[in-house]
């Protein structure tokens, strides 16, 4: 394929999502019209994936990765730019892979302020009068185009043109990613069907289930593109492991305490899929040692009832605000944030890419989305 120009996105990486983009946009092109060769109902339901990865996203993992690269000497007008470019913007296939089969696992109604993909083709089953359940079919069709994803994202990295000696140094992050991604979905899945609502469930989904994929492993692949150092590498895991549970517990106020209209997600919609998070570990801890035992049954009810409305959201809130829950969360946040940049302060960094990094960490544990 025809490789994406880097459009020069030296210190300031405004332009890389776009660049992202544009790479992705091209490739779903190629392999929708590929899958129409199959036959013309694959190819629009892989438009409706393509549809999907290119729906919205901050492109915070293709981001990470190139400043992970940039920070250990890759240069954005270097002849392996490109193909750089190509082999990071995979990582949103990843992603799209992650969340179709997430949303379809809690059961979620919209992404993005649209329906999921599960609920869209249950939609499409129902209007078109076609035989069996249309909830099944949407979940088939969710479980078939979220492993496709997966497919793709390993099709594009291992296509994207990188010199077989950075491919070979990039395996190790890349197999690990996709390993430690599935498995922290198969801890959340186990975690909340054993009913473990311990701190260390919840911090563990995290580690695995967001940060290694979000943050940690996009540095990596992006260190070991470039052949960074061990040091400089184990600073780049140190840093990512810590923002990435940040950006997670962020996550997960949001999930509670978040605007709709700015999440793009119903109020209080990560109680009614009943997840585990720290913040509900916390608020139930504290309340066993308070000994405050309605508040901890009121949490418990309220966690996995897909009835729970606004004002039963209000209880909820209010309990964890009172139970001193958000505020240990935040407090968490604050302290990763900061573990964080003192990592990233003992390597040498290449600038911009430094600088770049602690403004990224800034940005997205405060964000409001």
């Amino acid at each position: 394929m025809t490789r994406t120009a880097p459009d020069r996105l030296h210190a300031d990486d405004d332009g890389l999502p776009d660049a992202v983009e544009r790479v992705l946009a091209q490739y779903l092109r190629r392999r929708c019209a590929e899958a129409r060769d199959v036959d013309a109902a694959f190819g629009a339901a892989t438009d409706a994936l393509a549809e999907f990865v290119l729906s919205g996203g901050k492109r915070i993992r293709p981001t990470f990765a190139w400043w992970g690269w940039r920070g250990a000497g890759g240069s954005p007008d270097g002849p392996e730019a490109p193909a750089v470019l190509e082999a990071i913007s995979a990582l949103e296939l990843i992603q799209a892979c992650a969340l179709v089969h997430d949303d379809l696992m809690d059961a979620s109604a919209t992404r993005r302020g649209r329906p999921t993909v599960h609920v869209d083709f249950a939609r499409r089953h129902a209007e078109a009068g076609w035989r069996g359940r249309p909830a099944r079919f949407g979940a088939a069709a969710a479980i078939l185009l979220g492993d496709l994803a997966l497919v793709w994202a390993d099709d594009l990295f291992r296509s994207a043109g990188l010199p077989p000696e950075a491919v070979r140094r990039a395996a190790p992050p890349w197999e690990g990613m996709r390993t430690e991604v599935l498995g922290g979905q198969y801890l959340d899945v186990l975690h909340q069907s054993t009913g473990d609502a311990s701190p260390r469930a919840a911090l563990q989904v995290d580690r695995y289930k967001t940060a290694a994929y979000t943050v940690e492993r996009p540095l990596h692949l992006g260190a070991a593109i470039a052949d960074a150092s061990p040091e400089l590498t184990a600073c780049y895991r140190r840093f990512g492991a810590d923002i990435g549970i940040a950006f997670q517990l962020r996550d997960d106020l949001l999930g509670v305490f978040g605007d709709p209209a700015v999440t793009g997600k119903p109020a209080g919609d990560d109680l009614r899929e009943g997840k585990r998070t720290l913040l509900l570990a916390l608020a139930l801890e504290r309340a066993a040692e308070q000994g405050a035992t309605a508040a901890a049954e009121a949490i418990e009810t309220a966690l996995g009832d897909p009835d729970l409305d606004v004002d039963g959201v209000d209880r909820v809130r209010g309990l964890l605000v009172d139970l001193g829950a958000e505020q240990a969360v935040e407090q968490r946040i604050a302290a990763m944030t900061g573990s964080a940049l003192d990592a990233l302060s003992t390597a040498d960094i290449e600038e911009p890419a430094a600088t770049r990094l602690s403004e990224l960490a800034i940005a997205a544990t405060r964000r409001r989305r």
